[in-house]
């Protein structure tokens, strides 16, 4: 059951390691995609972008997004995260065909009551 939740992020990520532990916690372990080692594909972009904007997991704040200076750019979204992983804002946590990203406690609860029925 508990594999039928995907956090996608990176180690580093605070809210990433908040996710995961939450789940660990509930006595849940989650698959984890790690972004510096696999990037997402074009079906499971897909998947995320039904739940949650495509623009909005456009992190851009953060570094990859200022070292290539894309603030200054005009880009296709879905190639520039298909293509730098690490740009997207994370963590981005999967059940079903759902997507939530960040840590928001009230959607990840309802993930854990779902699995609990």
């Amino acid at each position: 059951m508990a594999n039928q939740i995907q956090i996608i992020g990176t180690l580093k990520c605070r809210n990433t390691q908040k996710v995961i532990r939450y789940f660990k916690d509930r006595g849940l372990t989650p698959h984890f995609l790690d972004l510096n080692q696999k990037a997402l594909s074009k079906g499971e972009l897909n998947n995320i972008t039904r739940s949650i904007p495509i623009e909005d997991l456009i992190d851009k704040d953060s570094k990859e997004y200022k070292k290539k200076n894309l603030q200054y750019m005009v880009y296709d979204s879905s190639e520039l995260i298909l293509e730098n992983p690490l740009i997207i804002k994370t963590p981005i946590t999967r059940f079903g065909s759902k997507s939530i990203q960040g840590f928001d406690t009230a959607k990840l609860e309802s993930i854990v009551n779902e699995l609990k029925q």
